[in-house]
């Protein structure tokens, strides 16, 4: 399988040489003979296959199996009382588990923006919330992306109980890597190691995994208690590399699609009109590109919860919408799938039970497990309650991201040396054009629009002579100032839609792009002493 994002590989008809294999998903491609991806070029590795020779004299090809760390100090289920595990969903991927007489809450994000200002809460998350977060005995957070890590919720919880624990997966950039820069005050964040029991009380234990496709940042969880093991995959592409617990209580996993600023945020050649020799229009293009992936997605989520055999499925960590009017055209355009659709799927292929959360819904796993048919097993919020957001307060965090626009490092063209120099990327053939934009993504007036030469990191007044790569980016000025300034991840930009992209040729630059989504320095520029020099 790809390790991108799980395709399966068949024979490469463009191949002459017969030494490469191509994705079936993105058309990504392997060369067999070194193990390396020829396109997009730089990007992973795939682990060879083991090579045995039997005493038949045949050679066979294993993959060699780990065993699996759940499987340590096995428990027997316990009979579960009514009522003793409950667990409420909240909002997009926050979910509020009641274990015995423990708290356990998942991944809060229930107030304010993720990516930069790209991404708005779809659900009206219930009233007492931060009472709830308050309760918790421990958090968990999957991962640093801000619609899991969310600082605008951390900060209320750390103004009401600074020391709750919380916990999260020992990866390579560390989860809470800006969290100086954040100015949310907690004190008792723990790191564990991946595949060890982290033991709460006698009857609960949790696992934090990692992800086979992005084992630097993403993460999942087994929750088990009194022997019934929940799993919670939230965003992994691939979970633990693809093993995980056959035939839990309860699985969880993302649903909706719909994270990737690819196609909606492209333009230039099949991406625009104007240019675009193929018959169907791009627009066309676009939605059908999008439709196809997320079927695609839809069905290997079905396909997993079929071969993992949970007795209960819930898919959440989708919730979200492009409110903000400037992103009209995402929001249009960006159609994720339906969970009622994914578990009607599931349903025709298993006798698996599925739940569609609605905020503050509560499932009793004890009675679900005892009768599924048991009309107290889930309790679905009060009549009248409401489930949809319908305004959003974007004044305070569009205020916040406006502030760095005026900044005073701003005044100086030589940031932007600065900035790149701290960021580190360089001896890799593409050259790039930063343009800074206003909401409708038309050249900012006084704005910055400049090339930077990534082979030796230089800032030609023009493109150079050699043969090279391009890619366009346009930035909405207030965005691309606040990520510059605060040294953040381009996932504001990419994820967040917060840009417009053309590229010569149409490919895929993964040592670019992951370098400024994942691999940037920990630490901002030093902006003090840039404004002490340029002074």
């Amino acid at each position: 399988m790809c390790k991108h994002q799980g395709g399966l590989f068949i024979k490469d008809i463009e191949d002459l040489d017969g030494r490469s294999v191509r994705c079936t998903k993105h058309n990504w491609k392997l060369d067999v003979s070194t193990m390396k991806y020829i396109n997009p070029p730089g990007s992973f590795c795939q682990d060879e296959l083991v090579v045995e020779e039997s005493k038949e004299n045949e050679l066979l090809l294993l993959e060699l199996n780990p065993p699996n760390p759940w499987d340590s100090e096995p428990r027997s289920p316990e009979d579960l009382a009514f009522g003793e595990v409950q667990i409420t969903y909240l909002t997009h991927a926050c979910m509020d588990l009641k274990l015995g007489d423990k708290r356990m809450v998942f991944d809060p994000w229930l107030t304010g923006p993720a990516f930069a200002r790209g991404w708005w809460l779809l659900h009206e998350p219930p009233s007492d919330w931060l009472e709830r977060l308050c309760q918790a005995d421990l958090i968990y957070i999957s991962h640093m992306h801000s619609d899991h890590l969310s600082y605008p919720t951390l900060k209320k919880l750390a103004g009401r109980r600074p020391d709750i624990p919380i916990y999260v997966g020992k990866t390579e950039r560390p989860v809470f890597w800006n969290l100086n820069q954040s100015g949310v005050q907690l004190t008792n964040i723990n790191v564990v190691p991946f595949g060890i029991w982290q033991q709460v009380d006698k009857n609960l234990r949790f696992m934090i995994l990692m992800d086979g496709i992005h084992p630097e940042m993403d993460t999942c969880i087994i929750v088990e208690y009194k022997g019934h093991k929940i799993l919670n995959t939230v965003d992994c592409t691939r979970p633990n590399g693809g093993r995980l617990p056959m035939k839990v209580d309860l699985m969880m996993s993302d649903f909706a699609g719909g994270a990737s600023g690819f196609p909606m945020t492209f333009s230039g050649g099949k991406f625009t009109e104007e240019t675009n020799p193929n018959p169907v229009i791009p627009e066309e293009w676009k939605a059908q590109f999008i439709k196809t992936e997320r079927k695609k997605l839809l069905n290997y989520k079905a396909r997993l919860v079929k071969d993992l055999q949970p007795r209960i499925y819930c898919p959440f960590a989708g919730y979200f919408v492009e409110s903000h009017p400037s992103d009209k055209y995402i929001k249009e355009t960006n159609i994720k799938n339906d969970p009622d659709e994914l578990n009607n799927l599931i349903k025709k292929n298993s006798d698996v039970l599925t739940w569609t959360p609605r905020p503050g819904a509560t499932l009793d796993l004890g009675r679900m497990l005892k009768d599924p048919t048991d009309s107290k097993g889930i309790i679905e919020p009060p009549e009248g309650t409401k489930i949809y957001k319908d305004s959003w307060d974007f004044g305070p965090y569009l205020k916040i991201l406006n502030a760095a626009v005026g900044d005073e490092i701003f005044r100086h063209s030589s940031w932007i040396k600065e900035y790149f120099t701290w960021a580190g990327f360089k001896d890799y053939n593409l050259v790039v054009r930063m343009i800074e934009t206003d909401e409708d993504f038309s050249p900012f007036p006084g704005g910055y629009d400049y090339l930077v030469d990534f082979l030796d990191l230089s800032f030609p007044k023009e493109r150079p002579s050699r043969e090279h790569p391009f890619e366009e980016i346009r930035s909405r000025v207030d965005v691309i100032r606040h990520v510059v300034k605060n040294g953040l991840l381009w996932d504001d930009l990419y994820i967040g839609f917060q840009t417009r992209l053309q590229r010569d040729p149409d490919i895929y630059h993964h040592l670019f792009w992951n370098h400024f989504q994942i691999k940037l320095p920990l630490t901002p520029p030093d902006w003090k002493s840039f404004l002490m020099y340029c002074g």
